[in-house]
C-alpha cells in the first residue's frame, strides 16, 4: 500500500472509532434502528447533490449489498450496541477482518499470503481475551449480534469487491437509499417510542447523528470503499482493527466505560496483527483498478 493509502486507512480507523462512542449516546436516546433511518436518509441526502445518474449495474448492486452492508450489518451491530458496551463492541466487530479474507478466499479467490493470515489469527486471539472479562457484564444476545453485524460487513465489502469498483459517491448514495426502507420497517415492527424519541431528542443527539452521516459514512465509507477498489480485502480489512483503540479510549473519557486487563490486552494484541499484516508489505501489488471518480473522493467529493 502506498503512504496516501495507509493514511487513508488509519484515518478511517479514527472516525469509526469515535463513531463507537458517538454512536452508543445515539441509540440510548433512539430506538437503535430508527437512529439507523435516520442516519441512511441522511446519508443519502448529503450525497444526492454529488451522485450524478447511477448505471443499471450500480443500481442492482446497490439493492444487493445494502441487505448484507446496509440492514443485517447495521441493524445487528446498533442493537447489539444498545444493549452492550461501545469498547468492547469495537473489539467484537472486528471479527469482520477473519470474516473477510476468509470470505474473499471462498468466493473471490484472493488467497492471502502466510503473515497477513498470522496476523489475523493474532488479532482474533486479541477479541477472544478481550471478550474473557469485558470490565462490565454484557448480556451474550448483544455479543452475538454485534458478531452478526460483523460478518454481515465482511459479505458486503466480498460484494463489493466482486461487482465492483463504483464511484464511491454514487455508490453509497444509492447504498443509503436502499437501506432505509429495510431498517425503516424494521424498526415500525420492532421498535416503539419513535415519535417520543424525536419530540425529546437534544441538540447532541442530533449532532451525534450528524457525525454518523457526515464522517461515519460519507468520509469513513467513501475511503473505504475507495481502499476496496485499489488494494486487495486482505490488505486493507485488518486496518479497521485499529478503530477499536480508539473506540476504548473514546469509551473511557467520554462515557466512563470500566476497562478491564484482558480487555485492553486483547486490543493490543489487535494491534500486533494489523502491524503484522504490514510488515514487508510493499512489494504486494494491488488486484483491482481505480475506479473513475473515486480521486474526487480526496478532492472534496466532487462529481465527476
Amino acid at each position: 500500500m502506498s503512504g496516501l493509502e495507509v493514511t487513508a486507512a488509519l484515518l478511517v480507523a479514527l472516525l469509526w472509532g469515535i463513531q463507537f462512542v458517538t454512536s452508543k449516546y445515539g441509540v440510548d436516546v433512539f430506538p437503535p434502528l430508527l437512529f439507523l433511518t435516520l442516519r441512511f436518509a441522511m446519508v443519502w441526502l448529503l450525497l444526492l447533490p454529488f451522485a450524478g445518474r447511477p448505471t443499471r449495474r450500480e443500481i442492482a448492486s446497490a439493492a444487493i449489498i445494502s441487505v448484507f452492508f446496509g440492514g443485517l450489518c447495521f441493524g445487528l451491530f446498533f442493537v447489539g450496541l444498545h444493549l452492550g458496551l461501545a469498547g468492547l463492541s469495537a473489539v467484537i466487530v472486528q471479527l469482520m477482518t477473519p470474516f473477510t479474507v476468509l470470505f474473499a478466499w471462498l468466493l473471490l479467490g484472493e488467497r492471502p499470503p502466510l503473515r497477513v493470515i498470522i496476523g489475523v489469527v493474532v488479532a482474533f486471539a486479541g477479541v477472544a481475551l478481550a471478550l474473557a472479562s469485558p470490565g462490565e457484564a454484557v448480556p451474550a444476545v448483544a455479543v452475538l449480534l454485534v458478531m452478526g453485524g460483523a460478518a454481515s460487513q465482511a459479505l458486503g465489502n466480498v460484494l463489493i469487491k466482486r461487482f465492483g469498483p463504483f464511484q464511491p459517491i454514487r455508490f453509497m448514495a444509492w447504498l443509503s437509499l436502499f437501506t432505509v426502507p429495510q431498517v425503516g420497517l424494521a424498526s415500525a415492527l420492532f421498535e416503539t417510542g419513535q415519535e417520543t424519541a424525536l419530540q425529546n431528542a437534544n441538540v447532541l443527539a442530533w449532532l451525534v447523528l450528524g457525525y454518523g452521516a457526515l464522517f461515519g459514512a460519507v468520509i469513513g465509507f467513501g475511503l473505504w470503499f475507495w481502499l476496496i477498489g485499489r488494494c486487495s480485502l486482505a490488505r486493507v480489512a485488518p486496518f479497521a482493527l485499529l478503530s477499536t483503540v480508539f473506540a476504548i479510549g473514546a469509551g473511557i473519557l467520554f462515557l466512563h466505560e470500566k476497562v478491564s486487563g484482558p480487555l485492553l490486552a486483547g486490543a493490543s494484541i489487535c494491534i500486533a496483527g494489523v502491524v503484522l499484516t504490514q510488515a514487508g508489505a510493499n512489494g504486494d501489488k494491488t488486484t483491482a483498478k481505480t475506479p473513475v471518480g473515486t480521486s474526487n473522493l480526496l478532492r472534496g467529493c466532487g462529481s465527476d
